[in-house]
């Protein structure tokens, strides 16, 4: 074979980098107005929670105040029942909501999508022992199984990721697997291997840049997902007592048993819920506008 075949032993090339973060710029000019607000809503709560202990004055544990304060200019929020500072709360609540989802997100989405991508690489026992097992994961009911699991494991943010991550990996790992067996037989790459090309070569130079683009899809869809899914189980008392998601602020304030006759719900129990919607939502369009990005068959029928 001629030394000039394929550069197989050369370090790793990460030129893809630079043309994915020029790729970015050029996507977000075809986003839609409500992707552009959905982005700059999401980059204002990511800065939220980098600069909580800045835009916050006090600590989000500590009683700083009389027990249930109304807003005003020493507790912008109010406070809860125990004289907490709310604002406070939802900065670093916007913190721990994000390191939840982003970890699942992660972990699931690149974990699963390697998973696929190998499963439909190699393919044989491999592939089928992958495959039954998203089976079952996908067609068992996920919310009543993170219930029963996350009881049994018991209240802590580390089994919270783990649970998530359990449900969260099999649709990362579906599709990954699909879109490989469907690039695996292309001329390039089968010129590739004809090439003396290494599966590891033939995986990182040609399949990978291939899904990247929709892993980082499914990655934000999960992100919402986790939250949602940390936000209900916090609020059936699942979710870990000691930190301050905004998923705790709501069981809390739901649990005062006098929230619904006072007027306390107006900042206590709104806030939280409206930080929680707002992100959700922001993720939900910056999802749909990559996807009307990615496949150009959407962005000829409108998104539809």
């Amino acid at each position: 074979m001629h030394s000039e075949s394929l550069p197989i032993n050369r370090p790793f090339d990460i030129s893809f980098l630079q043309n994915y973060i020029d790729r970015s710029k050029y996507i977000f000019t075809l986003f839609s107005i409500e992707g552009k607000i959905a982005l700059c809503g999401v980059i204002l709560i990511f800065m939220v929670a980098l600069f909580a202990p800045v835009l916050s004055v006090y600590l989000p544990d500590k009683i700083t105040g009389s027990s249930l304060e109304p807003p005003g200019p020493t507790h912008l929020l109010g406070t809860d029942e125990l004289g907490m500072d709310i604002w406070s709360q939802i900065c670093y609540g916007a913190r721990m909501s994000l390191v939840i989802g982003l970890s699942v997100a992660c972990i699931a989405g690149l974990g699963g999508g390697a998973l696929g991508i190998l499963a439909g690489y190699l393919g044989g026992p491999t592939d089928q022992l992958l495959m039954r097992t998203v089976d079952v994961l996908m067609a068992l009911p996920s919310f009543p199984l993170l219930i029963v699991i996350s009881a049994f494991m018991g209240p802590s943010i580390l089994n919270v990721i783990c649970v998530l991550v359990l449900f969260s990996w099999a649709k990362p790992a579906r599709v990954a697997r699909s879109q490989t067996l469907a690039i695996r037989d292309n001329t390039y790459i089968i010129a590739a291997k004809n090439f003396g090309g290494t599966p590891v070569y033939i995986l990182r130079r040609h399949i990978l840049p291939e899904m990247l683009p929709i892993l980082f899809v499914l990655i934000i869809s999960i992100t919402s997902y986790a939250i949602v899914a940390e936000t209900g189980l916090a609020f059936l008392g699942l979710g870990d007592p000691t930190s301050k998601s905004w998923g705790m602020m709501l069981y809390y304030a739901t649990s005062f048993k006098a929230i619904y006759f006072t007027s306390f719900w107006q900042w206590w129990l709104i806030p939280p819920l409206v930080a929680l919607v707002f992100l959700v939502l922001s993720l939900a369009f910056i999802g749909r506008d990559l996807e009307q990005v990615l496949d150009p068959r959407l962005r000829k029928n409108g998104g539809v």
